[in-house]
């Protein structure tokens, strides 16, 4: 491997394990507001420690995005220096406004949610966990908005070799980020439900915890069900016509479309041949892919044929078997939680031993749909690091030698599997102690 490989492993290494943090905190800011929405509503106080049960996952999962965020920051300077040299103008305006605003405002009021209830009292200890889904989803948009401008620049000039930022509102306005940020936070969503349906069920089909079990299979059926046919539509479908208007050699890539065609079949089963450039084994539906892209059946959809080689994906088969695992999963996240919705409004969801033992079965899946889905985006991209803008090998720091880097990614490896390991155990121990270990405090705060 040469040393621009060594660097892009490291790299996508250590955001692919950071960012499965985040995806749970994001989507369970949201569920914890709705959980604390019911108990300010009813005055149940069930409701109230069951979000205070969630709010400390979030903050186990909030501590281990921060421990696994840092090194990516750094890695800015240390392997892509000469991006962070010319680019710095315009994505620092983003990192550093994620820093400074949402990220103390998320971790702040985490704080005060996790500690301050007795001191605040109910109304300001609400107000505290809505700030916490502020901070977290203002967090999301920045960092989305980065890499949105990555994917699509705007607002920006270049002088002297420098790429500088000529409208921050062009940054941040940008037209590519609107369905990104949309289609980020509701999979984030899918993520929390699945996790929160998936601990209900587990308390039910072990007889424990059950009136939590029962209300986290509720709601994380009810905001699945919801959060999954979003991401389908129409949130997913306008992030596909972002690609389409923009990148249309990735929309051919990810399609595995070699050759352009009026009224385009959509693949569902396939293998790129590189080598002959087609589809081993196809199981198309004809003149879909037109319709989808272009809602027209007959409309004509460039392949890789139409476009340079050069200007072709790095690795077409990764994009495409990337794209695939990710709307597969998507599908079948619609269906089991469409089906799981239905068995509850019929009432016999809570005794079906059968899709209690699904929602718990599929709660790694979000995290897998969701890596597939950033390696979509991140790999379609390629080989440009600004798209149009900034090939991907300009962008590396020259001086840091491939051993370096391989020594290092060796050593995130190790370190990271030692935080793994500290992170599932931190999780069992907060779920075999369940919601009704916090019961006893709150209720000794009301007496005193």
């Amino acid at each position: 491997m040469d040393a621009l490989t060594v660097h892009r492993l490291q790299f996508a290494f250590t955001v692919t394990f950071h960012y499965l943090f985040p995806q749970l905190t994001m989507g369970l800011a949201l569920l914890i507001v709705v959980l604390r929405t019911m108990g300010m509503r009813t005055g149940d106080e069930h409701y109230n420690r069951a979000a205070c049960f969630w709010a400390k996952v979030f903050a186990i999962n909030f501590a281990m995005g921060v421990v696994t965020g840092i090194p990516m920051e750094f890695q800015f300077g240390t392997n892509w220096a000469r991006f962070s040299k010319e680019a710095g103008g315009v994505i620092g305006q983003t990192l550093a406004m994620e820093g400074v605003f949402s990220f103390f405002l998320e971790s702040s009021f985490l704080g005060l949610f996790l500690f301050g209830e007795k001191r605040l009292g109910p109304k300001l200890h609400y107000l505290s966990a809505v700030a916490v889904f502020v901070g977290s989803w203002a967090s999301g948009f920045l960092i989305v908005a980065t890499d949105a401008w990555m994917q699509h620049p705007t607002g920006y000039r270049i002088e002297n070799g420098q790429i500088l930022l000529s409208s921050f509102w062009g940054l941040i306005l940008n037209p590519w980020v609107f369905w990104q940020y949309l289609h980020n936070m509701i999979g984030s969503v899918v993520t929390a439900s699945f996790v929160m349906a998936a601990v209900g069920a587990l308390y039910l089909l072990t007889h424990r915890h059950e009136a939590y079990g029962r209300t986290f299979v509720r709601i994380g059926v009810i905001a699945g069900v919801i959060a999954a046919v979003l991401l389908a539509f129409p949130t997913g479908d306008g992030q596909g016509r972002n690609i389409a208007a923009s990148q249309p050699a990735t929309l051919a890539a990810m399609e595995g479309l070699f050759e352009t065609a009026q009224g385009a079949p959509l693949a569902l089963i396939g293998q790129p041949d590189m080598e002959n450039k087609h589809l081993d084994n196809p199981i198309t539906v004809p003149r879909v892919l037109s319709f989808l892209t272009y809602q027209s059946w007959d409309a004509e959809v460039k392949g890789l044929d139409s476009f340079p080689r050069e200007s072709w994906p790095d690795n077409i088969p990764l994009l495409y078997y990337a794209y695939h695992i990710m709307v597969g999963l998507g599908t079948i996240f619609i269906a089991a939680m469409g089906l799981a919705a239905f068995a509850l409004w019929r009432g016999k969801l809570y005794e079906c031993r059968k899709l209690l033992w699904a929602l718990m079965l599929l709660a790694p899946f979000p995290y897998i749909a969701t890596t597939a889905g950033w390696i979509t985006a991140e790999v379609g991209r390629q080989p440009w690091l600004i798209y149009g803008v900034m090939r991907t090998f300009s962008g590396v720091s020259p001086h840091v030698a491939q051993g370096s880097v391989l020594f290092t990614l060796i050593g995130f490896m190790g370190m990271y599997t030692v935080l793994a390991i500290l992170f599932l155990f931190l999780v069992y121990r907060e779920i075999e102690h369940g919601p009704e270990k916090i019961a006893e405090p709150i209720i000794q705060g009301a007496r005193s």
